[in-house]
């Protein structure tokens, strides 16, 4: 059950206080196997057949690094403008959780893979706002906990636990920024752009897919505030596992109101971490947050230093692709659109599918208008990301490409999109299937256009007395009577023609 928290207006709370955050954001790595054993990391396997001796931590299993989630993590790391370690070691980090098997987490502490970096991302008003980043560092996820017979999936209330540890040593990578300071009013929105991009970069560098609602990316938004003129930074609340973009901006601004709420009242924040609920965009406690003395750390002596080469890391840096702000401003400039239409189409996960589209053979302004128009609701509908519609972009390429030959019309072309989203074939299967040629045969857009002079006489005398624009009125009767597959430039042409009007 969510508790009801006091809040302040958000109004109120950035009259008083600066907001400070800090993001900590984990990605699991797109591997095929997991960061210290061979165990295959593919999804929707029987619990637990995806384990072995070494991520189950049986003793005498020794674990060996992936090599893959080391160069992934070096991308990373250089993508985010990052020094890259000559020299780094894995860590132990102890806490004990029933869904952790060794009772360690094999992470990074004081010598991480990449650190001192930055990542420069764009606000919705074009606003470049540039976040520092501390480190991103090597480690392996967690198992899974399935709580059963309570009312919230939590441990709270449930009758018992279930564990499957096909997830326990799934390479991840950790990327902390250092503490965002300056933001005022816009900080949840800072935040939201802030792995938004980060997203688009790691989806760039082909490390990960960085799919949030499969938990292939999560955020953990760090916040605290200070009075004005103050420079100590207050104490901070962590909210744990958030998993859209949208609710790391409604956490942020969530935890502001409420900080400033228990502050206003003389009360203290507890550092400790936080659940996030969708459903009501607030957060409840969840437990004390630990120091880092408390993990005990120390070096992991069953795995050897890593210490890439130069020459590896530089070969890595050369490719690198291009950067996704940069490649969004030279797109923009391409298809000649502003950046409020860019924004959209990034937020909507499209700017992918409309380059495929395009480099299928459709013009950048027919590709956006079918990807952001009907396909966008098409997937809001069904509750999907646009990429996982049953549509490619060739297909929608296909589909514009008929509609510049005059084949189909728009009404047509939206039919048959949803033939193919709905499985019933290819673009010319459905149209094939479903009839939606144009009506291109002039003997029988005569016939129509004809039929609805006759059956409209009152209309057909304005048009002859210069009321041209009237002549909506008969296109729309023959278009009725061509079941939306007539050619509505073309009728028009006729019935004119056939008034004697000028067009």
């Amino acid at each position: 059950m969510t508790a009801t928290t006091d809040l302040v207006s958000y109004e109120d709370a950035l009259a008083s206080y600066d907001p400070v955050m800090g993001l900590e954001v984990h990605v699991e790595l797109g591997t095929k196997t997991k960061m210290f054993c061979g165990c295959s990391t593919e999804l929707g396997a029987e619990p637990n057949s995806q384990a072995c001796p070494t991520c189950l931590g049986m003793p005498g299993a020794l674990p060996v690094v992936n090599a893959i989630g080391v160069e992934s993590a070096i991308k990373i790391g250089l993508a985010l403008h990052c020094e890259i370690a000559e020299w780094c070691r894995f860590a132990r980090k102890n806490y004990f959780y029933p869904d952790m098997p060794k009772n360690f987490q094999t992470s990074q502490y004081d010598e991480p893979i990449a650190f001192n970096g930055y990542l420069d991302v764009q606000l919705d008003d074009g606003e470049i706002f540039r976040v520092e980043i501390e480190r991103a560092h090597m480690e392996e996820d967690t198992g899974k906990s399935l709580h059963v017979g309570g009312a919230t999936g939590r441990i709270h209330g449930a009758s018992h636990s279930l564990l499957d540890y096909n997830r326990a040593g799934i390479p991840l990578i950790e990327i902390v920024t250092k503490p965002i300071e300056g933001a005022g009013e816009r900080a949840p929105e800072v935040a939201k752009a802030y792995v938004a991009e980060l997203r688009e970069l790691i989806k760039a560098l082909g490390v990960s897919e960085a799919r949030m609602e499969q938990g292939q990316m999560r955020c953990d938004v760090n916040l605290s505030l200070r009075p004005h003129g103050r420079e100590k930074f207050g104490t901070r609340s962590e909210t744990k596992n958030v998993n859209s973009l949208r609710s790391v901006e409604r956490a942020a601004r969530f935890e502001i109101q409420r900080h400033a709420a228990v502050l206003n009242d003389g009360g203290t924040i507890i550092q400790e971490t936080r659940h996030f609920h969708e459903d009501t965009g607030s957060t409840t406690s969840g437990r004390v947050k630990e120091e880092a003395e408390d993990y005990r750390y120390f070096p992991e002596p069953d795995l050897v230093p890593v210490a890439p080469s130069r020459e590896w890391v530089e070969e890595l840096r050369a490719g690198l692709p291009e950067q996704p702000l940069a490649r969004r401003n030279r797109l923009r400039e391409e298809w000649g659109v502003n950046a409020h239409d860019m924004q959209s189409m990034l937020n909507a996960g499209a700017i992918d599918l409309i380059v495929a589209t395009i480099a299928a053979g459709a013009d950048a302004a027919s590709a956006r208008k079918w990807w952001m128009g009907e396909l966008a609701r098409a997937a809001n509908e069904s509750g999907v990301a646009l990429d996982s519609l049953a549509i490619t972009p060739e297909q929608v390429a296909r589909v514009a490409a008929l509609v510049a030959e005059g084949s189909l019309n728009d009404k047509l072309a939206r039919q048959v999109i949803d033939g193919v989203v709905k499985g019933e074939g290819t673009p010319d299967e459905v149209v094939e299937k479903r009839g939606l040629k144009v009506v291109s045969d002039e003997g029988a857009l005569t016939a129509a256009v004809d039929e609805a002079i006759a059956g409209n006489p009152g209309v057909a005398d304005k048009i002859r007395g210069g009321k041209v624009a009237a002549v909506g009125a008969l296109v729309g009767a023959v278009m009725k009577a061509t079941r939306g597959q007539a050619d509505a430039a073309r009728v028009k042409e006729l019935i004119l023609e056939k008034l004697g009007v000028e067009g």
